[in-house]
């Protein structure tokens, strides 16, 4: 411990490098998983919000659910047997607001559930981004292919699906406006849902969010991203404890000459990277955690505290890893040997 610290005190610059390298790394690690969960919520907060369990499309839908029609009397047979079933529909459209402008929402309907919001005919709730935008209670609003108006009766927290805010309409306003007497979807919320329902394609949440291209294609890219950085920094450990390895041959010849177990110069080694990843951990940590605290309401960004541990245990474990991949040599080097080729 003492001669580990002794060696970053001789060796300020070095270290303050490789612990500015890491922190640069970690913290635009962490931003970029903020990002990536916010637009996850941004795209699908509708559908994870939802309690575990399985969802049911048409198995001739393709997994699209757009395409999916639950047949009437499907539908009657589940919400009997499972009394928290849910069967519901999801289309994108827009309403038009007081000034006459165009809104993109996405239409919620379902039938009689605790997991969404119920409403009369002629009422709508909506996703508090639309408070944001200026739509108040007891506004009225307005569809193309609706003959009558919606009032909006509240606003629900963390309603977004497709990017878009949600709007929760009746049944019977839904139908009107798509013409479709058919609900899309079905839900039965707990782990002991069945896994196969005849006619249907059952799926569980993260499979049927993956249905969704829109979410599929923004998680893939955005995850590679952030592994990708992680497999950097990896690297940078395992070639900054190579080359300082390399440079200190002759230390190491003369220190095991004098009797010190490899395991201690392993020890050394390690309480370096875990003294350089703290302290660079904590300084990206607090950052993002201040970022996430100042970044502005219409920016889709969302870090928690899970997302955040399981990142920093990801690269202490990597630079652990990086640092004793680089130390092997050391294991196998003899003290002459060593302290010659310091000596050259």
């Amino acid at each position: 411990m003492k001669m580990a610290l002794k060696e970053m005190k001789k060796n300020k610059m070095r270290f303050f490098i490789l612990g500015s390298i890491v922190f640069l790394v970690s913290f635009l690690t962490l931003i970029i998983s903020g990002l990536a969960n916010g637009l996850s919520q941004d795209n699908a907060a509708l559908i994870k919000n939802l309690p575990d369990g399985r969802f049911y499309m048409a198995e001739d839908a393709d997994q699209t659910y757009n395409l999916s029609k639950i047949e009437p009397d499907t539908q009657s047979d589940i919400l009997q047997k499972y009394k928290d079933a849910v069967a519901f529909s999801i289309q994108m459209g827009f309403l038009n607001d007081m000034h006459d402008k165009q809104k993109s929402v996405a239409f919620v309907t379902s039938t009689d559930s605790s997991h969404f919001e119920k409403v009369n005919k002629g009422e709508v709730i909506l996703d508090q981004s639309m408070q944001n935008a200026g739509i108040n209670i007891g506004d009225t609003l307005t569809n193309n292919q609706h003959n009558g108006e919606f009032t909006v009766i509240g606003f629900a927290e963390h309603s977004k699906y497709s990017h878009a805010p949600v709007a929760y309409i009746n049944t019977e306003d839904y139908k009107e406006i798509y013409q479709i007497n058919n609900m899309q979807l079905l839900f039965i919320p707990g782990e002991d849902s069945p896994q196969k329902v005849s006619d249907l394609h059952a799926f569980t949440k993260e499979e049927f969010l993956n249905t969704i291209s829109s979410y599929k294609a923004e998680q893939m890219s955005l995850n590679m991203i952030i592994w990708f950085l992680v497999i950097i920094s990896g690297m940078l450990f395992a070639i900054f404890f190579y080359m300082m390895n390399i440079q200190k041959l002759g230390l190491y010849g003369i220190l095991k000459a004098i009797g010190v177990k490899t395991s201690s110069l392993f020890n050394m080694m390690w309480t370096q990277m875990a003294f350089i990843t703290v302290i660079a951990l904590g300084m990206s940590i607090a950052c993002s955690q201040t970022f996430n605290l100042l970044a502005p309401t219409s920016m889709p960004f969302h870090l928690t505290t899970e997302t955040t541990v399981q990142l920093s245990a990801v690269f202490f474990l990597i630079g652990f890893i990086g640092a004793t991949l680089s130390g092997i040599q050391i294991k196998k080097i003899e003290p002459l040997q060593a302290i010659q080729q310091g000596e050259m």
